[in-house]
């Protein structure tokens, strides 16, 4: 019998290339062209290859018109990702298209990310680096680059699930107090003595650092905006590695700007990889290029569990273990 025909629509490290090759007619985008960020494109080359499954990522436009394009053939949708707000789910389960995504495996990777953040924030790590790189450092000195530790601080997380936990046991480490916000309290031993606060006034007012670990779309859309940020402490530290959308650009700018924000981590940008241009000119907010989970372990494995969900619904017609429609 032939192979199913997997459309691949971005470049995969090599070891997920090769396994996709011998277990499928897999059409692969070796050059890592962009063409996936466009729904129609999507849809047109599965019709073109009579593609049973496709495996996506992050950011691909896997959206109404692009689902309800593709042709009959297509079994499964798979996202090298955990979050899958890019995918229509409606309009998957109307078609009756399975949708699998690979959680699990990032969440030690993604909160080691969040981490190196709140230190590059914290001790102006972004700044050190460019004045050594431009020439400008002229040695030692005691006021030079005074940053903040992050000894005995208030570490507020907003989305205490798999990564923000992971964040928490690093902080621990650093004799930080553990905060956190989510939509319901979690037992004592998930928890580990993190607090947890009901309402957002009394999280907010407590914390010296924010972490965000919420999802996307709608619900979580400019959450941390002028009003919240109002709430915190002057001086505190915002983190973000969840969502670029989570963040209202203007109002962070501004406070990063007054100084009511002492600085900022990012790793994910609204609209990324448009990066709003106001950050560009502060050197109080170090910038990263969406590293969270940019290890060769992990994406090694986030490769691995998509294909084993694709190998359950192409293959051995058995019900894939990471399905979310």
């Amino acid at each position: 019998m032939p192979k199913p025909v997997l459309l691949v629509t971005r470049k995969l490290p090599d070891a997920i290339e090769a396994r996709a090759s011998r277990d499928y007619d897999a059409r692969l985008n070796p050059q890592d062209e962009m063409w996936a960020t466009d729904g129609a494109e999507i849809a047109r080359r599965a019709q073109e290859v009579g593609a049973a499954g496709i495996l996506g990522a992050a950011g691909d436009a896997l959206n109404t018109a692009c689902i309800e394009a593709l042709p009959e053939s297509v079994k499964v949708i798979a996202t090298f990702s955990v979050g899958f707000d890019h995918i229509d789910i409606a309009a998957a389960k109307a078609r009756g298209i399975v949708v699998v995504n690979t959680p699990e495996v990032l969440s030690f990777a993604t909160a080691e990310t969040a981490f190196t953040l709140m230190l590059m924030a914290a001790r102006r790590a972004g700044e050190g680096e460019r004045m050594v790189r431009a020439g400008q450092w002229k040695g030692w000195a005691p006021t030079q680059l005074l940053g903040v530790t992050l000894e005995g601080k208030k570490l507020g997380i907003l989305g205490f699930g798999r990564i923000g936990r992971e964040l928490a046991a690093m902080a621990r480490g650093f004799r930080m107090e553990i905060h956190y916000r989510d939509i319901q309290k979690l037992p004592p031993e998930v928890e580990q003595g993190a607090i947890y606060h009901d309402n957002e006034d009394s999280f907010l007012g407590a914390i010296d650092i924010i972490s965000m670990h919420v999802p996307g779309g709608d619900a979580n859309r400019h959450w941390l905006n002028a009003e919240r940020i109002a709430k915190m402490k002057k001086g505190s530290l915002v983190v973000n590695s969840g969502r670029g959308v989570s963040v209202h650009d203007e109002s962070l700018i501004a406070a990063l700007k007054s100084g009511h924000i002492r600085a900022a981590g990012l790793d994910v940008y609204d609209g990324e990889p448009k990066v709003n241009p106001g950050y560009l000119t502060l050197e109080n907010v170090a910038l990263l290029p969406h590293l969270g989970s940019a290890t060769i372990e992990v994406r090694d494995a986030m490769g691995n569990r998509a294909l084993e969900n694709l190998d359950a619904v192409l293959l051995t017609g058995t019900a894939p273990p990471h399905r979310v429609a």
